[in-house]
């Protein structure tokens, strides 16, 4: 029909004349351009996924008319920014990168630096190493200014980063240096929901600052997956090979992890953890798409009550036991003995190691629940510490080094002999 306007131009007159269509949700969205469509006798429509890519290439456009423009400065930082990001994934996407972790933690570590010297930079402030004896900014050995460092650019916004979004950049800060000269595959599984918090984090920090232009979401796409499902033994075989992670990565994960109180453990900011469910409706349109973001509101409780009902109903069900897979601290002793062939007792021994390691407050103290969790557990009920196997792993592990059996079971005076 001569004269019929093109999809395109119909979502920019919606954008222009209903601002809120920007940001509303999918579904608002297409009933609205389709009504509009049909008023308009526009004839065959491209399918749902085309028609929300051409309203997100329509909301760059119009933000582009009334966006700032960046300095040459910003800009740059912001490309590298997206570049390292991008390739982050990337390698982590790949099957058959054999440690997908270390160089995605490497390349995110430079895309999240780049991105908040650019929010820096595009505000007016200059985010360069200051000299404490000149007062004068530091150059390198090329003549630039020194950047600051990552940890320097959170400290700066501390304020516009939330506290689990900041943990979670601490975290990998403190990775960073263990594993980018190691190759350790099994931690790829172990480090998923960080992973992925600190990607939609950077995301999220890369919108608010500059606009859904610049944004990556568009660039990406759910990796493949092999199985449907993960069987049991799938899932002993992750486990089986996490326990070999080198020791000083291990405790320091750990160590981190426990260092958190359970509303950041649980934040999706600092670990992003989902669970897929398949979606088997009997009215699913032609157009649907396979994976939808169920989105929440966390300061919403009924929403929240509700989706915490839906988690738990496919939950595996799990009766409680008390101490369910623990020991005292004679069974521990026992069984690192025999494993590594040397003298080992719980009161003196087994105590030299917890302290050691610091996975539990000394006798008496004022908060005897502050443990390491994954090795060693407070028992209220009767006042003592049971411990797990995968302590017992540990030890059998770091002890069968001889040298490392002087130092720690032969070395230094134990005050209390509670094992």
């Amino acid at each position: 029909m001569a004269g019929t306007k093109s999809f395109s131009k119909i979502i920019e007159e919606l954008l222009t004349t209903q601002p809120e269509l920007a940001t509303a949700d999918s579904e608002t969205f297409l009933t609205v351009f389709k009504e509009t469509a049909a008023t308009e006798g526009l004839g065959k429509l491209p399918d749902d996924w085309n028609i929300l890519r051409a309203r997100f290439k329509v909301k760059s456009k119009l933000a582009g008319k009334t966006k700032k423009r960046l300095t040459p400065t910003v800009q740059n930082l912001l490309n590298k920014a997206r570049q390292s990001a991008l390739e982050a994934v990337a390698s982590y996407n790949n099957p058959l990168s054999p440690f997908r972790s270390g160089s995605y933690v490497v390349m995110m570590h430079v895309a999240w630096t780049s991105l908040l010297l650019a929010v820096l930079c595009n505000r007016g402030v200059k985010p360069y190493c200051v000299d404490p004896d000149t007062c004068k900014f530091e150059k390198r050995a090329d003549g630039d200014y020194q950047f600051l460092s990552l940890t320097d650019c959170i400290e700066q916004l501390k304020s516009e980063i939330r506290e689990p979004a900041r943990d979670n950049l601490r975290f990998f800060i403190g990775l960073r240096n263990k594993i980018e000269h190691a190759l350790m595959p099994e931690l790829d599984l172990e480090l998923f929901g960080e992973c992925q918090a600190m990607l939609v984090n950077f995301e999220e920090m890369l919108i608010k600052e500059f606009g859904e232009e610049y944004a990556l979401n568009e660039s990406l796409a759910f990796s493949l997956q092999f199985s449907r499902l993960r069987t049991q033994e799938q899932d002993q075989a992750a486990r089986l090979l996490h326990s070999t992670v080198k020791p000083s990565v291990r405790t320091y994960i750990d160590k981190f992890r426990s260092s958190l109180s359970d509303d950041i453990l649980s934040d999706m900011s600092y670990s992003f953890k989902v669970f897929l469910i398949p979606n088997v409706g009997n009215h699913r349109s032609k157009e649907a798409l396979a994976i939808e973001w169920v989105h929440y509101d966390p300061n919403d409780p009924e929403q929240m009550e509700n989706y915490v009902k839906s988690v738990a109903l496919i939950k595996d069900r799990h009766i409680p036991v008390a101490n369910l897979n623990t020991m005292k601290a004679g069974e521990v002793a026992e069984r690192v003995r025999a494993a590594i062939s040397r003298p080992f007792n719980a009161s003196t021994h087994h105590a030299r190691c917890w302290k050691h390691y610091g996975i539990r407050p000394s006798q008496g103290d004022q908060n005897p629940e502050q443990c390491n969790a994954r090795y060693c557990i407070y028992d209220k009920a009767h006042k003592d510490y049971v411990y797990t196997e995968k302590w017992v792993e540990f030890l059998i592990q770091e002890l069968s080094d001889r040298s490392m059996y002087r130092a720690i079971v032969k070395g230094g005076d134990v005050a209390d002999n509670d094992g």
